[in-house]
C-alpha cells in the first residue's frame, strides 16, 4: 500500500511539475498508458509510452513511443504509427519517425510519410519530409508522389510551397496532367493557375481533342 502512495504521490508530483515548467511558455499536455523519467531537472528525459500524445500550442502528435528532452522539452520524438496535425498551417500527417524541434518550429518526417495539406487538398507521400511552419514550407525526399487537382507529380526531390502554392521538381520529374506527360531535368508547377515550367532535356506528350466534323451524306434520290 505504501509504495502504490509512493507511486502515485511522484506521478502526480511529476505533472504539477511539468505544468509549472511550462507556465512562462509554450503550453503543452500529454499523456499515455506508461511514464518513465524525471522532470525536476530541465534537460532530464520523460518518456511516455503506449497511446503517447502530446498537445502544443500549434501541434497534436500521436505515436505509440514519445521522448521529450532538452531545456524545456524543446525537443519532441515520436515512434510507431505517428500520426498528428499542425493546426497552425493545416497540415496533417502520418509517419513512422518524427523529429521536432518547439523553437525552431521545424518537423523532420521519416519512412512511409504521408503530408495533407487539408488548406489546400494537396496531398504527398515521401520518405522523408521535412517541414518548416514559420516558411510554411515542405521538403520532400526519396520516392515522391504528390496530388493536386488533375496533376500527379513524382521525382526524387521536391520542395513545396505553401503561402506561394508552388512546386519545385528535381531528380527525374514528371507531372501527369489528365492524359498529358511532362518530363524534364527541372519542373515547376504554379498550383494555383497549373501553369508547369520544364528546363533542361523537356519531354512531354499532350493528347488533343479531336474535332467533330459533319459526316452527313447528301440524299440520294431514286
Amino acid at each position: 500500500m505504501n509504495k502504490f502512495f509512493i507511486k502515485r504521490f511522484l506521478l502526480i508530483f511529476t505533472i504539477l511539475i511539468l505544468v509549472a515548467e511550462f507556465s512562462f511558455a509554450e503550453k503543452i499536455s500529454f499523456n499515455a498508458d506508461k511514464m518513465s523519467g524525471t522532470a525536476g531537472n530541465k534537460n532530464n528525459t520523460t518518456v511516455l509510452k503506449g497511446n503517447a500524445k502530446v498537445i502544443t500550442e500549434t501541434m497534436e502528435i500521436f505515436a505509440d513511443y514519445i521522448e521529450l528532452s532538452g531545456k524545456d522539452f524543446r525537443f519532441i520524438k515520436a515512434s510507431g504509427n505517428v500520426n498528428g496535425v499542425n493546426k497552425e498551417s493545416q497540415i496533417s500527417f502520418k509517419a513512422e519517425n518524427l523529429s521536432y524541434d518547439r523553437q525552431t518550429k521545424i518537423a523532420i518526417l521519416e519512412n512511409k510519410v504521408e503530408l495533407t495539406d487539408t488548406e489546400n487538398d494537396v496531398h504527398a507521400k515521401a520518405e522523408v519530409i521535412e517541414y518548416n511552419q514559420e516558411l510554411e514550407t515542405a521538403v520532400m525526399q526519396i520516392e515522391i508522389e504528390l496530388k493536386q487537382k488533375d496533376n500527379v507529380c513524382s521525382c526524387a526531390y521536391a520542395v513545396y510551397y505553401k503561402k506561394e502554392q508552388r512546386l519545385t521538381m528535381n531528380g527525374n520529374p514528371q507531372i501527369i496532367q489528365n492524359t498529358d506527360t511532362f518530363k524534364a531535368q527541372s519542373i515547376t508547377l504554379d498550383m494555383e493557375t497549373q501553369e508547369i515550367t520544364l528546363s533542361g532535356r523537356v519531354k512531354g506528350s499532350v493528347t488533343t481533342e479531336k474535332k467533330e466534323t459533319d459526316n452527313e451524306q447528301p440524299d440520294e434520290h431514286n
